[in-house]
């Protein structure tokens, strides 16, 4: 189990204090994601350039939200940011002191997180022959990702024909750097809720409802995205508004071993 936060960010002029509004409410989901992964916590950014800062280390989200380097990601963004991802780390398969365990992921081009356990991820590695950094089975959805790029954006028929190798749980968050203004919400057989704000343009996530209900208990304007399982959802920056679902399969298993 781990936490996923973040915010994606549709096409708009913000002041600075609308940007300092959204990094502390994904400061503060972040916290709340603790509970759900106290091993490890990372945050990363991109904007529409391609650019991306990112920070992680093997510490809770309490710690890991006062350290200077947090600050400086957060502070470091501007009106050309299209996502900022976080994630709590439950540690499952892979040593946390070992930094490229945790997440954010970058692999190749791509940048992402995740909440699940992908249980072929060493078959699917070896039967492709997909480069690997990592022991965190994760890594298998991102460098998935990054081979389905195609002329610099992502061929979603051939990611969604890959996942159906997939064994286990997904939900996750990706984004190629190639083309920053496309982010990829999977939601499978774990949670992730969304919230949306017409006039700010930007879309917040969570993967307990609880922790989004808590953060804007006394906020204005954010509306539930509902998203069935089995969804892989594109947000596009230019029109966020306008997003696309469309169901993905891979093979739900919930624990190692069992029928699927």
């Amino acid at each position: 189990m781990c936490g996923l936060a973040g915010v994606i960010f549709g096409n708009k002029r913000r002041r600075a204090e609308e940007r300092e509004y959204l990094a502390w409410l994904f400061t503060r989901l972040l916290v709340l994601s603790e509970e759900r992964g106290p091993h490890a916590t990372g945050a990363a950014w991109l904007d529409t350039d391609g650019g991306h800062r990112l920070f992680k280390r093997p510490v809770t989200a309490e710690r890991f939200v006062t350290d200077k380097a947090f600050a400086e990601l957060l502070a470091s963004m501007d009106n050309r940011a299209t996502l900022l991802l976080g994630h709590t780390r439950w540690r499952t398969r892979g040593d946390e002191r070992v930094n490229s365990n945790n997440h954010p992921i970058r692999a190749g081009e791509v940048i992402g997180t995740h909440n699940g356990t992908i249980y072929n991820a060493d078959y699917l590695f070896r039967r492709w022959k997909m480069r690997r950094f990592a022991e965190v089975d994760s890594e298998i959805l991102f460098r998935l990702a990054a081979n389905a790029a195609r002329d610099g954006a992502m061929d979603i028929e051939r990611f969604k024909a890959r996942l159906r190798r997939c064994r286990g749980q997904i939900a996750a968050v990706i984004a190629c750097r190639t083309d920053p203004g496309t982010v990829f919400v999977l939601k499978g057989n774990r949670p992730l809720e969304l919230r949306w704000h017409p006039r700010r343009k930007a879309v917040l996530y969570a993967s307990d409802p609880a922790y989004l209900d808590a953060v804007l208990a006394e906020e204005k304007g954010w509306r539930e995205i509902a998203v069935p399982p089995m969804s892989l959802v594109v947000f596009r920056r230019e029109d966020l508004a306008g997003y696309s679902v469309e169901p993905f399969e891979f093979v739900a298993q919930e624990r190692k071993g069992a029928e699927p």
